[in-house]
């Protein structure tokens, strides 16, 4: 509003309807950072929603590994849709993500994690050319055509088990993880190598979600707590 306000004044001055530069007097409004709690998903939601999966399906277990990999290693919708075979060293017991600027994150393979996917590969996933692990359910058999798919299997997994989530996105499981670990004791530069975080003051948005932390820095109330 502020900017269609100082180029309106311009346009009025530059047709000489003004004389004065009404623009410069338009205060700059404060644009603070990090003003939101990060909307996450609670560990008992993530349980029960994981219970709900009908794993004797070959959707199933598609899902449950999908959203194992969400919950237990915060990957983004894009790093669940793009993984590819390859990227998975079953050996060494980790796999390899592409994360935000053509990063390749290297990140251990939870044994809970690794068995969901095994159990897909080997039960769910359809006979295929297509180096993506997880593939369409219906035809044409091929790989997630972007994020949009993860997102969707949110979605209808929530929906299916009856929770009332912060928010029907994927994100709130990356939020999850961090606001679990941090609960547990982890630093925020473990929090944020875990997330793939290029950046430290990306990761610290999860300070504000350590309420027993931030209580040892409230101030005493002036006149006794009421």
């Amino acid at each position: 509003m502020t900017t269609a306000l100082r180029c309106f004044l311009r346009y009025a001055r530059y047709l000489g309807e003004v004389t004065l530069d009404l623009a410069a007097a338009v205060p700059i409004v404060a644009n603070w950072s990090m003003t939101s709690i990060p909307r996450a998903i609670s560990a008992d939601h993530v349980r029960r929603l994981l219970a709900s999966i009908d794993r004797r399906t070959a959707v199933g277990c598609r899902d449950y590994a999908v959203l194992l990999l969400l919950a237990r290693l915060g990957l983004r919708s894009s790093e669940v849709a793009f993984l590819e075979l390859d990227d998975i060293d079953w050996k060494r017991g980790c796999l390899y993500v592409r994360g935000k600027g053509a990063q390749r994150l290297e990140l251990p393979l939870p044994t809970e994690v690794g068995k969901a996917i095994v159990a897909y590969l080997r039960h769910g996933r359809a006979l295929s050319t297509s180096r993506r692990v997880f593939l369409r359910a219906k035809a044409p058999i091929r790989g997630f055509r972007g994020a949009c798919a993860v997102g969707s299997i949110v979605r209808h997994s929530l929906k299916r088990a009856g929770i009332n989530a912060p928010t029907t996105g994927t994100h709130q499981f990356r939020h999850g993880l961090a606001t679990e670990m941090l609960r547990q004791g982890a630093s925020l530069g473990e929090i944020g190598e875990l997330l793939g975080h290029r950046h430290p003051q990306t990761t610290k948005i999860y300070a504000q979600v350590d309420i027993k932390a931030l209580r040892t820095l409230a101030l005493p109330w002036p006149g006794g707590v009421r």
